[in-house]
């Protein structure tokens, strides 16, 4: 089975190349061309969107065109293709895959839809490829990711609402818009419908990531989980939300990673956040 994703997952490229996962690519329409997320390093994005304000870039998804090619591609070796993507309650990037799928005749495409992105989707596609790389079937792989679905929470806080609100990406955060954009919110992702929802609201970052903290420890206590820390550009709220967590947490996997720049059009660069799951629902993968 070959697996499938999209550059929403915030996965490293040392990372899929080792499990050979597949990345579909999202683009970034600036005002002088489109580029492809794959091919725009995080500084690099957050240093062109700066420079451009006010004015912000748009987001662009693969055709199912582009995802009939990768899949037909992948036929040629495999018969069974996975792909599994950001929330269609944020994106339109699995309804495409699914319409791509729908047109292979020489291999099964399961689409799969997250409900999830960021590090949350990363934990799913991470484990769909070490359950395909054991020789799982195809219904004990979707059994497993239905519960890491279940068990996951992404949730994260943002300097400024500028960019959620001016991408329209706002949801049920809207309430916070307007005379509010100085509010440093709390949104996590509701796996029931994979959108959007607001879990606090606060004056400052610092008290965003203690938020963010008391959530997640209200959700996990003391069962050993994977913690993954995940910003645009505030390396040093990062480190802070990381040293939080690890004081009150039973964390056996700890990392810190980059945003990719195309999330970071939603978000602007002040985002940090985290991704978590019960250890016990990946350790008989790996």
């Amino acid at each position: 089975m070959k697996i499938v994703t999209d550059c929403a997952a915030d996965m490293p490229f040392e990372e899929r190349e080792a499990l050979g996962i597949v990345e579909a690519p999202l683009y970034i329409q600036f005002p002088e061309g489109e580029v492809s997320s794959a091919e725009i390093t995080a500084d690099e994005f957050y240093d062109r969107l700066e420079a451009m304000r006010p004015a912000i870039p748009t987001t662009s998804l693969p055709s199912e065109g582009v995802f009939f090619g990768i899949f037909n591609k992948l036929a040629e070796t495999s018969k069974q293709i996975m792909s599994l993507h950001i929330s269609s309650g944020l994106s339109g990037t699995f309804n495409s895959a699914k319409k791509g799928g729908e047109q292979v005749k020489s291999a099964e495409v399961i689409a799969v839809d997250t409900m999830t992105l960021s590090g949350g989707e990363r934990f799913q596609v991470l484990a769909a490829a070490w359950a395909a790389r054991a020789g799982w079937s195809k219904q004990a792989i979707l059994d497993r990711l239905s519960q890491i679905r279940a068990s996951t929470e992404v949730i994260y806080t943002l300097e400024t609402l500028e960019y959620l609100a001016r991408g329209g990406r706002i949801g049920r955060v809207q309430a916070l818009a307007g005379s509010l954009l100085k509010i440093k919110p709390v949104i996590r992702v509701d796996t029931s419908d994979g959108k959007y929802s607001t879990v606090g609201k606060n004056r400052t970052i610092q008290q965003s990531l203690a938020n963010i903290t008391d959530h997640i420890v209200n959700m996990y206590g003391s069962i050993p989980v994977w913690v993954t820390v995940l910003h645009g550009r505030l390396s040093e709220s990062a480190d802070t939300l990381a040293k939080s967590l690890s004081d009150k947490l039973n964390i056996k996997k700890l990392e810190i990673l980059r945003i990719s720049p195309v999330l970071g059009v939603h978000t602007g660069p002040g985002i940090v956040g985290v991704a978590v799951l019960p250890m016990n629902l990946v350790e008989d993968l790996q």
